[in-house]
């Protein structure tokens, strides 16, 4: 990657929807360059895809927790796995270092939706304990965070 990567890098993470012809205009390259070097990160794996950033509260899901979670035993991990990624309102998943072994993200529309997320992650017999925590006010939430771009 180089700097006219991060620049095409830097306008799709703007806008998504950008055309290769506006990217052109913006960075100074021509159409078909530009569509190559998108093409070649797609196929690189450097861009994973195209998303849209939708408020939770505009769709009424207004609630959002985090929960760590400790596993009794690693051979719990890929039944704890599963568990999560059929559940819609965890939002995120991260396996982590430190006393918990993962934190989740939870977005949904009210206390009751948020105690039946709880109730599914601590009904998982490998679950040893957790915490949560309720998101008073988010300050800071990128889609497809990239440091280098900012």
């Amino acid at each position: 990657m180089d700097n006219i990567d991060i620049s095409i890098l830097k306008c799709l993470k703007k806008n998504a929807r950008l055309t290769a012809s506006s990217i052109s205009e913006e960075i100074g390259l021509s159409v078909s360059a530009v569509i190559e070097r998108i093409r070649k990160m797609e196929n690189s794996g450097i861009i994973r895809g195209y998303t849209i950033d939708v408020d939770p509260k505009t769709v009424g899901n207004s609630m959002v927790a985090l929960m760590e979670v400790s596993l009794r035993h690693p051979d719990y991990y890929d039944g704890f796995v599963e568990v999560i990624r059929s559940n819609s309102c965890i939002a995120a998943c991260y396996y982590q270092t430190g006393e918990f072994d993962f934190v989740l993200r939870i977005v949904t529309d009210s206390t009751e939706g948020l105690d039946d997320a709880y109730k599914i992650v601590k009904g998982y017999e490998g679950v040893e304990k957790t915490e949560t925590h309720i998101v008073l006010r988010t300050i800071k939430e990128e889609v497809g965070g990239v440091p280098m771009l900012d």
